[in-house]
């Protein structure tokens, strides 16, 4: 095969690949705590023909970490993070990390998200609360007060900058490298009542989207081209 097909294919492999991650921002765009992924690509030179070609490599995938929008709704247990960190939470796969801060709580206390995992204090150990004191106070410092009375303090980490992260459901990541508990909890702390939204750039997503579905297109038909030219080369010489 000609090595322009090989080209073309491997482009669109990788235009797939990007069309299915802008594609899944986009359906998160309204995801509180989602985090937009990106994929870069890079290209691989082939020696094995008299001239070098180059080919599109399967792209490595990035979640950016830019805060999303802050906005209120008013919620006891909507919780947003001002400034760095994540929220902690429990799950099937050990310890994953979250701005997602729609808590609920169970009648036996526990603090949740609202897909069902028990959020950690600063400790590491569930967030517990007793779910017929009264309502529950979350203050800028991450202190949990019911009555007046301090129960806990939920926990923010610190993922570090060099850590990969893979994601786990819509809103949470898992951290490849070991996280810190957030020390500073005077520029990092809490807001009750708030909820940070997705990071995704709706605007730019879309326009992205339309972009690549249009080169996608544009290499398919490249490439049913060739293949027609080439069927068509075969069949004239066979009949020599």
């Amino acid at each position: 095969m000609p090595s322009d097909l090989y080209v073309a294919l491997s482009g669109q492999v990788t235009m797939d690949e990007r069309l299915t991650t802008i594609a899944n921002n986009v359906a998160n765009m309204r995801t509180a705590g989602f985090r937009a992924e990106t994929v870069d690509f890079k290209s691989v030179f082939s020696e094995t023909r008299s001239e070098s070609v180059a080919f599109a490599t399967v792209g490595t995938q990035h979640i950016d970490r830019r805060q999303g929008p802050i906005e209120r709704t008013g919620n006891q247990l909507d919780v947003a993070i001002s400034g760095d960190g994540f929220f902690a939470i429990q799950t099937p796969e050990g310890l994953a990390y979250t701005r997602d801060g729609r808590f609920t709580v169970n009648e036996a206390g526990d603090l949740l998200t609202v897909t069902g995992h028990a959020v950690t204090d600063e400790g590491g150990a569930p967030m517990v609360v007793d779910p017929a004191r009264g309502p529950i106070s979350f203050g800028t410092d991450g202190t949990v007060s019911q009555e007046g009375a301090v129960v806990g303090r939920i926990g923010l980490f610190a993922i570090p900058e060099a850590a990969n992260l893979s994601r786990y459901g819509d809103a949470a990541v898992l951290s490849d490298l070991p996280v810190e508990p957030v020390e500073d909890r005077v520029l990092n702390g809490v807001r009750q009542g708030y909820l940070e939204g997705s990071n995704v750039n709706a605007v730019h997503a879309i326009t992205e989207l339309i972009e690549v579905q249009r080169a996608f297109e544009y290499a398919n038909s490249s490439v049913s081209d060739r293949n027609r030219s080439l069927q068509q080369a075969v069949r004239t010489l066979g009949a020599e």
